[in-house]
């Protein structure tokens, strides 16, 4: 299986589960909407219900005289009310027009009332009295009912008495149902709503799912791609010594006979090869190590006007023989402490100055400038070299990248000096950015952190070692 390969089935199965896990959380909360809406619409319903069945147990309660007997003042409070005599017999209606019908609830097409006795018999039906509805008796307090055209009713039971002045009798019951047929309507458009809702959403997941698996894989494939890059750079420059090197000495074994002046300068090749082979080594080690360590550990007061002064003197011959002067700029008298790895800030700094030798033409000039501000000690190197466009500048901290893909001996180095002056940045936790102009030059930007405390304290503890240092014979 190829790069391409693999990195799409490992998309696929990502926003497989991606998909997977938002349709069950999207199927989980649609079922507990669905709930909730059931639940608040039947315990408004309940209300609503019981609301009418407890405003005519009120006002049908003091108007009762005997039990399971409806006298006309009572049948005079509803519209339409029929009368029945027995089970299963056809109800009577009657007709009252006088004005006084209870509150029109009864002429509600929602709503029906039924009366029954203490023995459970049907005395009386009021309002929108369903087909084929069951006409046994139960006492209990809510009941769900279907008629004859399968249409659903909830009603609740409610008992009767009888007042009189010194006691209170049993006269029955009364029943107030309710249609359903628009809470089931309302039911069913929820349910369609999230029937054809669902699919849809989670079509628009799975999209969704496919873009966010191709980002989180994106830094895994620049990664991977990184990796290749880095290990096809590795092999080109550890190559071309190691080629050289071959080719010296396949040169000497074929001579015959071998002069000491021959000889030496097969040696000279092989040792100047071997130096470039260990430089190489010796700073993928190190980015190694840096890699691992983001934050340096050895930690002792560096004061940059010394590494700046000696690397200046240091490189000073390298500038001559370049014809570029090298020259630097510390701002005050006072020594800028900061707390870090002198060994590391002295390979940054070097680097810096390096790599502006090797770009500045003969005539130029490099400059090193020190100065500090609140929070930062601030190292540039200016150089008047070959600069850089834009796009090169985003890759110049790039590992074994150069300048136009420069792969000739002519700046020397291989293309690392940068990577690993921004590992020791990134150690020291500050930052390094750098200003350019096409043919006119470059500015490289350092800034470390300033932390008095730090160098305080370092201070303190140098100074203890040195009090509690045991003294040598020749002291």
């Amino acid at each position: 299986m190829n790069k391409n390969q693999l990195f799409r089935s490992t998309r696929v199965r990502l926003a497989f589960c991606y998909a997977t896990v938002m349709g069950l959380i999207l199927s989980i909360s649609g079922l507990g909407f669905y709930r909730v809406v059931f639940n608040a619409h039947v315990v408004a319903l309940d209300s609503e219900i019981e609301s009418v069945a407890g405003t005519l147990h009120d006002t049908l309660e003091p108007k009762l005289k005997k039990p399971g007997k409806l006298d006309s003042t009572v049948q005079q409070l509803f519209s339409n009310i029929s009368l029945c005599e027995n089970v299963g017999v056809k109800c009577i209606q009657q007709k009252f027009n006088n004005g006084r019908h209870f509150i029109g609830v009864t002429n509600h097409s929602n709503y029906y009332v039924r009366f029954f006795d203490l023995s459970g018999r049907l005395i009386a039906t009021a309002g929108r009295y369903p087909e084929g509805i069951s006409t046994v008796f139960s006492n209990q307090k809510w009941q769900f009912l279907k008629d004859s055209k399968g249409e659903d009713y909830h009603q609740i039971t409610v008992g009767l008495h009888v007042i009189n002045n010194r006691n209170t009798k049993d006269w029955g019951y009364i029943q107030v149902g309710r249609s359903l047929k628009e809470f089931n309507r309302y039911l069913d458009s929820v349910k369609l709503f999230l029937a054809l809702g669902l699919p849809i959403t989670m079509g628009i997941v799975a999209v969704s799912s496919w873009c966010l698996a191709g980002l989180a894989m994106r830094p895994i494939y620049d990664s991977y791609r990184q990796i290749q890059q880095f290990t096809a750079d590795a092999a080109h420059e550890l190559r071309t010594p190691l080629a050289a090197t071959g080719a010296t000495v396949e040169s000497g074994l074929l001579m015959p006979e071998i002069e000491e002046q021959e000889m030496r300068e097969i040696l000279r090749t092989l040792h100047r090869q071997n130096q470039r082979l260990t430089t190489l080594v010796a700073d993928l080690l190190m980015l190694a190590r840096l890699d691992a360590q983001p934050v340096t550990k050895q930690q002792e007061i560096c004061c940059l006007n010394d590494i700046i002064s000696d690397l200046i003197e240091e490189f000073e011959a390298m500038a001559i023989a370049a014809g570029i002067l090298l020259e630097c700029s510390l701002q005050g008298n006072q020594p800028l402490n900061i707390v870090g790895n002198s060994d590391q800030l002295y390979r940054l700094v070097s680097n810096l100055i390096i790599n502006a030798i090797n770009y500045t033409p003969k005539g130029g000039f490099v400059k090193v400038f020190l100065n500090r501000n609140d929070y930062y000690a601030v190292i540039k190197v200016q150089d008047t070299g070959i600069g850089m466009v834009p796009d090169e500048q985003k890759r110049i901290f790039d590992r074994f990248y150069r300048v136009s893909n420069d792969r000739s001996r002519s700046t020397g180095g291989s293309g690392l000096g940068l990577a690993i002056a921004q590992a020791i940045v990134r150690t020291h936790q500050g930052s390094l950015s750098v200003e350019s102009e096409l043919g006119r030059g470059s500015v490289f930007t350092v800034q470390l952190p300033l932390n008095i405390t730090k160098v305080k304290k370092a201070r303190s503890i140098s100074l203890e070692k040195l009090l509690h240092r045991p003294l040598r014979k020749s002291e």
